[in-house]
C-alpha cells in the first residue's frame, strides 16, 4: 500500500512522538475536508472521524498495492522526505531535553509546548492550542451558561484585550470597555501568557472577586477594577418595541451568536412581524463580540436575497467562494443596524451583509475589525487546535481585518459613556490636578452638574458642582470627592448609560428608520 509522502512523513513523526493511537486520529484529520461555514465542536468531529473509520472512505488518499506511483508522486515524496529531515529536529530536541535536562521534565508539557511554539510562529492571536480543560471552558461559552466576568477577550499586540463586555454582565457593570488591556489578574502579571491560560485565571466561581489591572487607551494611569464573578446566562436575543409618531419600531438586540441565537432571533422576528405588526426594524449588535458562523448565516437568510452573496470565503490559495441564501424577496419594511467598537467577527459579517448586499444603513461608530474564520480541530485526547483556516470578505470583496467597518451614519455617545472608574489613593480636593479629577469633571458634566472645566484642575466651580451632587444624593456637602462620593458618582453614571433617553445612537437609528 502506497501513502502520499507528506501524510506519511507527518504521521511517522506523530507516531514517534505521541503514539500510534493519536497517529491514527491524525489520518482522519488530514483526510477530512473542513466546511468553512461549520464550526464543528470536538465531540461532533470525533463522531465524524469514528464514522469514517467504520465505513471506510474511497477518497482517503491511499492507493492500492497494484497501483504504481506516478512521476509526480515520486517528486512529491522526495520533497516530503526532505521536509521530514527538518521535522526530525523536533524529535531530536525532544529526546535531548527529555534525556539530558538536569531536572525531571513533564513529557506532556514538552509536547504541548512544541505545539504552542509552532502556533506562535504564525503571529495570529486567533490560532491557539487548547488543552482538554480549556476546550471544555471554550465550549461552555458557546453552548451554555458559565461562571466568570462576562467579557469576550482576544490577544492584541501580545496583550489580553477586551473585545466587548457581555450585556448586563459583571464586566459591563464594573466598567470594563472594548480595547481595555488586562495586564494583571489579582496582582499576577499575565503579559506573555497564553490567551486561554489567562482566561482560566480570570474566570472563577460565582460570587468571588477578581481584581484586574487595566491599561485603557488614552488614559495614562493604570486602573484597578474589581469584578465580582457571576453566572453568565445563555440568553443572547432581547426584543422590545418603540412607538415613533404613530409607527411601531421593533428592536432586536443580539449580544452574541451562540447555538440557540438564530432560532431565538427567528422567533422574535416572527412575533414582531405578525403580533406586533411592526413598521420597521432595528438590529442592535453593539458590544456583540461574535460567535458561531452558522448562527449569523441563518439570521442573514431572513434578509439577504438570492441575488447577492451575504459573505465570501477566501481560501489559502486565494480562491474566493461567495455564499448565497435562497430568499426570493426582501422585507417590505425599513431596517437599520446599530454597531460600535465592540461589534466584532460575526457581528461584522451581519453588518457588512446588511449594508453592502441589501443597502440598509449602519448607525454608530467603527467596528472592531476581525475578518478571519477559525476551525476547532481535535487532537484525539480532548485537546484541540483552534486554527485560522479562512478569511471572510464582505459581499463586495472587502477584507475588514484590523480595519473594522465604518458606519454609514456616524454617531458617538456622550463623553461620560466613556468615563473611567474613579481610583482614589486620597480624597480629591480644591486646587488638585490630575486625570482622576478630569474624570470626575466629565461625570459631573454628563449628569448635569457644571464643573466649569474638564481639564483636570479642581477649581471653585468643580467644588460647587461636587457640593450640589452631594446634596442631591444625601451625602455631606463638603465639596470633597471621597470614596462615598466617588461610588455615588459611578452608580449614577451607570444608570445614565443604561437609560435609553441618553442613547444617541438608538435615537438616531429610530430617526433614520422612519425618515
Amino acid at each position: 500500500m502506497y501513502m502520499k509522502g507528506r501524510n506519511f512523513a507527518i504521521l511517522f513523526l506523530t507516531a514517534m512522538l505521541f503514539g500510534a493511537g493519536i497517529a491514527y486520529t491524525g489520518i482522519q484529520i488530514i483526510e477530512h475536508n473542513v466546511d468553512p461555514v461549520e464550526v464543528t465542536e470536538p465531540d461532533q468531529q470525533n463522531q465524524q472521524n469514528d464514522q469514517v473509520a467504520q465505513n471506510g472512505n474511497s477518497n482517503s488518499g491511499v492507493k492500492h498495492e497494484d497501483q504504481q506511483p506516478t512521476e509526480q508522486d515520486k517528486l512529491d515524496l522526495f520533497e516530503d522526505y526532505r521536509q521530514f529531515g527538518s521535522l526530525s529536529k523536533v524529535m531530536q530536541a525532544y529526546s535531548i531535553i527529555k534525556n539530558n535536562y538536569v531536572e525531571e521534565v513533564d513529557e506532556k508539557e514538552l509536547i504541548e509546548g512544541a505545539i504552542q511554539g509552532m502556533l506562535e510562529t504564525l503571529e495570529d492571536p486567533y490560532s491557539v492550542y487548547m488543552d482538554k480543560e480549556t476546550v471544555e471552558q471554550f465550549n461552555d461559552a458557546i453552548e451554555s451558561s458559565f461562571e466568570g466576568i462576562g467579557a469576550e477577550v482576544s490577544m492584541v499586540d501580545g496583550r489580553v484585550t477586551i473585545v466587548a463586555p457581555i450585556k448586563d454582565s459583571p464586566a459591563e457593570k464594573a466598567g470594563l470597555k472594548p480595547n481595555d488591556q488586562i495586564l494583571e489578574v489579582d496582582g499576577e502579571n499575565i503579559e506573555g501568557m497564553d490567551l486561554y491560560d489567562a482566561v482560566l485565571k480570570i474566570r472563577g466561581e460565582k460570587g468571588t472577586p477578581v481584581i484586574l489591572t487595566i491599561k485603557r487607551p488614552g488614559v495614562e494611569e493604570l486602573l484597578e477594577i474589581e469584578v465580582i464573578r457571576d453566572t453568565i446566562p445563555l440568553e443572547t436575543v432581547y426584543t422590545r418595541t418603540e412607538e415613533i409618531n404613530g409607527k411601531t419600531a421593533g428592536i432586536i438586540e443580539i449580544t452574541s451568536f451562540s447555538e440557540r441565537t438564530a432560532a431565538d432571533f427567528a422567533k422574535a422576528l416572527k412575533e414582531l412581524e405578525e403580533e406586533q405588526q411592526m413598521d420597521g426594524l432595528i438590529i442592535d449588535v453593539r458590544g456583540n463580540p461574535g460567535g458561531l458562523f452558522t448562527s449569523v448565516e441563518n439570521i442573514l437568510s431572513h434578509f439577504i436575497t438570492e441575488d447577492h452573496p451575504y459573505v465570501q470565503i477566501e481560501k489559502k490559495n486565494g480562491e474566493k467562494i461567495p455564499y448565497y441564501s435562497s430568499l426570493k424577496g426582501e422585507k417590505d419594511y425599513p431596517i437599520v443596524v446599530l454597531i460600535d467598537e465592540g461589534s466584532a467577527s460575526a457581528s461584522e459579517i451581519l453588518a457588512a451583509a446588511m449594508n453592502e448586499a441589501a443597502g440598509y444603513p449602519l448607525v454608530g461608530v467603527k467596528t472592531f475589525g476581525k475578518g478571519t474564520v477559525q476551525q476547532a480541530i481535535p487532537m484525539g485526547d480532548g485537546s484541540n487546535i483552534k486554527l485560522t483556516i479562512y478569511k471572510w470578505l464582505t459581499p463586495e470583496g472587502n477584507w475588514i481585518h484590523e480595519k473594522g467597518i465604518e458606519p454609514t451614519i456616524k454617531v458617538e455617545q456622550p463623553d461620560y459613556f466613556y468615563a473611567n472608574p474613579i481610583q482614589l489613593d486620597e480624597d480629591l480636593t480644591r486646587d488638585m490636578t490630575g486625570e482622576q479629577i478630569a474624570n470626575v469633571q466629565q461625570m459631573l458634566k454628563g449628569l448635569g452638574y457644571d464643573p466649569g472645566r474638564t481639564d483636570g484642575y479642581f477649581g471653585s466651580k468643580t467644588e460647587k458642582a461636587v457640593k450640589a451632587f452631594q446634596q442631591d444624593h444625601q451625602i455631606a456637602a463638603t465639596g470633597i470627592v471621597d470614596h462615598k462620593t466617588a461610588a455615588a458618582l459611578e452608580q449614577q453614571v451607570i444608570e445614565a448609560v443604561r437609560s435609553e433617553d441618553n442613547d444617541r445612537q438608538l435615537k438616531k437609528a429610530l430617526e433614520v428608520l422612519f425618515q
